[in-house]
């Protein structure tokens, strides 16, 4: 009875959406990465960034290190070295620097990162849980989506744009159409510090779920 009264063309449009509700099953939540990343040449390491420091050949000065609040971490034999404000690169030399000085010939130095935790992304819009998120290595535009609680009934499933900034302070907005990544049609791109992720809204999802959220108490009532 309800459906005699709709706009013409209405109800056979919310017949053909997509079942709403399992859209975020497809997505997988963040994980940390099998193998810690060679620290990127222009990432300045920051507070609470977990670095694995590997000295080649030498296992017992190779470990996980926390960087702390003040941008410090100890490891044996050289103790205080502070970390936050270097690339990798530069910490490794700094390392290997001051074990020449007295323990090691020529040691081979790597820095890896394990958490960039001092860079973060904000994720908006249709999301069950917006949120600013801390990056844990290597973190994918899906994995971000999930750890935001994944996208809500009225999500467009096309529609996701990448905010990133720009040397100068401008923006660049990349779009990306998060179904087709999710289906495995395009790749899932990694995302950056900084970042603002937004989940667009598709207009006609929102018009279905009113009209429904409107129709159901009556259609309980006629009964």
């Amino acid at each position: 009875k309800f459906a005699q009264a709709w706009p013409a063309g209405l109800y056979e449009q919310i017949e053909a959406l997509p079942a709403l509700a399992p859209m975020a099953t497809a997505l997988e939540a963040p994980a940390r990465p099998e193998r810690p990343l060679a620290a990127p040449g222009d990432y300045r390491i920051g507070p609470q960034d977990l670095l694995k420091v590997e000295v080649f050949g030498v296992a017992d000065l190779t470990r996980s290190v926390r960087v702390s609040a003040s941008g410090q971490i100890i490891l044996p034999l050289i103790g205080v070295v502070q970390a936050a404000g270097l690339t990798g690169q530069q910490l490794a030399a700094e390392i290997a620097a001051r074990l020449a000085k007295d323990y090691l010939q020529n040691p081979q130095v790597t820095i890896f990162i394990e958490e960039f935790t001092s860079q973060r992304v904000t994720v908006t819009g249709a999301v069950k849980t917006p949120n600013v998120f801390p990056l844990k290595g290597r973190t994918t535009l899906l994995q971000v989506i999930a750890a935001a609680g994944g996208p809500t009934s009225v999500a467009d499933s096309h529609s996701v744009r990448i905010l990133r900034a720009e040397p100068g302070g401008a923006r660049n907005v990349l779009q990306y159409d998060w179904g087709a990544i999710r289906d495995g049609a395009a790749p899932d791109p990694e995302v950056q510090g900084e970042d603002v992720i937004q989940v667009d809204t598709s207009t006609l999802k929102e018009v279905a779920k009113e009209v429904i959220e409107f129709v159901i108490p009556f259609s309980f009532f006629a009964r």
